[in-house]
C-alpha cells in the first residue's frame, strides 16, 4: 500500500537537513542534438537530420548529484575526467548547478565521457560515444582514494553510482565499503551489469534492474534461478547486504530488507506516461537514498523513487525531478489508488 501523504511529507521535508552525500562514480555529459527528419541523404540511405536545438546535461554519476541537488539534497561528487575541453565542460555544468567540483580527478591519459543522442521527436536516430573505458591507474586510484577518504569524515551515506568505465576496482570498491561501515554510514550502490557482483560485498543497499540482478546471480553460480525471491536472497546472503531493491520497469519495484522481516515485496509501478527512460535508475538512486538517509523504511524509501522515477521518464533525455513535481506526482498517484 502507499505510504500515507503525512509520512511522505515526514519524509521529504528532512531532505534539506541532511548531511551531504558523497556520490562516487563514472562521469560524463550527455549532449542532445535534436531536430527533424525531411530527406534521405543522397551520399547513403541515412536519414538527414535538420537541428533546431542542441543542449548538455550532466549524465552517468554526475546525473545524481544533479538529481540530489534537484530534490534540495547536498552532495559531493567524486570521479576522474579527462584533461580536455569536455572535462572543462563537466566542471562549466556542476558550477552552473551550484554543485562542487572539489571531488573531480583528471587524468590526461583518459577521455572525458561523451555521449552525444541523435534525435527527432519520435525517435532516437543514433547514438555517439567517447569515452575510455581502461581501468583506471595506481597513481589515479591513488589521487581517488585519498579524495574519498577525506570527504568520508563530513558526510552521512555514499552512493556508489558503477557504469563499467574503468573507475571500480574491487580494491576500491571494498576499501570505500569498509571506511563507510567503519563510521556506521550507509552505502548504497548502483551496480553495473559488467562488474563482479562480489566486488560490492558488504554495502547496505544494491539496487540492480531485473536484468542485472539476474546476471548477478548468474555470476554468483546461480545459472537457472529466475524467481525474485530467490534472486534477491541470492543477493543478499552472498554480498552480505542489508537491503536489496530490483527495479522491474514497468511492473514497479521489488525489496527485500534482512533487517526487518526478509520477506520480498512488491510495489507497482508510479510511472503513467513513459517517453525516455534515460537516467530514472539515477533519479531512483538519489530519492530512495536521501529516503532512507531521512528515516524512511525501505518500502517508503521505495515509494518516494517510484515516484521521483514516474517524473522523470515523462521528460526527454536525463532528466531531474524537482521537489514540486514529486509533491505534485505523489497527490496524483494518490488519488488514481484510491
Amino acid at each position: 500500500m502507499i505510504l500515507t501523504q503525512e509520512k511522505f511529507q515526514q519524509i521529504i521535508s528532512k531532505f534539506d537537513s541532511l548531511k551531504p552525500i558523497l556520490v562516487v562514480g563514472d562521469l560524463g555529459i550527455d549532449k542532445y542534438t535534436y531536430g527533424d527528419v525531411k530527406r534521405i541523404s543522397p551520399e547513403a540511405p541515412v536519414p538527414v537530420l535538420e537541428v533546431s536545438k542542441e543542449w548538455h546535461k550532466l549524465g552517468l554519476a554526475a546525473n545524481v548529484s544533479d538529481n540530489l541537488k534537484s530534490l534540495d539534497v547536498a552532495s559531493t561528487l567524486c570521479g576522474v575526467i579527462g584533461d580536455d575541453v569536455r572535462a572543462n565542460l563537466v566542471e562549466h555544468l556542476l558550477e552552473e548547478r551550484k554543485l562542487n567540483t572539489w571531488g573531480l580527478v583528471r587524468d590526461p591519459s583518459r577521455h572525458t565521457t561523451y555521449k552525444e543522442r541523435v534525435t527527432t521527436s519520435t525517435q532516437q536516430i543514433c547514438r555517439v560515444d567517447y569515452e575510455t573505458k581502461d581501468s583506471i591507474d595506481e597513481e589515479t586510484y591513488r589521487r581517488v582514494s585519498s579524495r574519498i577518504q577525506e570527504f568520508a569524515e563530513n558526510h552521512s551515506g555514499l552512493i556508489i553510482e558503477d557504469y563499467g568505465k574503468g573507475l571500480f576496482s574491487e580494491k576500491l570498491c571494498q576499501k570505500i565499503i569498509h571506511d563507510f561501515k567503519e563510521k556506521n554510514l550507509m552505502i548504497a550502490v548502483d551496480p553495473s551489469r559488467s562488474t563482479p557482483p562480489i566486488w560490492y560485498k558488504g554495502a547496505t543497499l544494491l539496487k540492480p534492474n531485473r536484468l542485472e540482478a539476474n546476471m548477478m546471480v548468474e555470476a554468483l553460480g546461480y545459472f537457472k534461478e529466475r524467481k525474485l525471491e530467490v534472486i534477491a536472497q541470492v543477493l543478499a546472503d552472498k554480498l552480505n547486504l542489508e537491503k536489496v531493491i530490483i527495479t522491474l520497469g514497468p511492473d514497479g519495484m521489488a525489496m527485500l530488507d534482512t533487517k526487518q522481516d526478509d520477506k520480498l515485496r512488491i510495489i507497482p509501478t508510479a510511472a503513467n506516461e513513459v517517453f525516455d527512460v534515460s537516467g530514472a535508475g539515477d533519479t531512483a538512486i538519489a530519492a530512495i537514498t536521501s529516503s532512507l538517509l531521512a528515516g524512511a523504511t525501505l518500502e517508503e524509501a521505495a515509494w518516494v523513487g517510484n515516484c521521483a522515477a514516474g517524473v522523470v521518464v515523462r521528460k526527454r533525455g536525463t532528466a531531474l525531478c524537482s521537489m514540486e513535481e514529486l509533491k505534485e506526482y505523489f497527490l496524483n498517484l494518490k488519488k488514481i489508488m484510491k
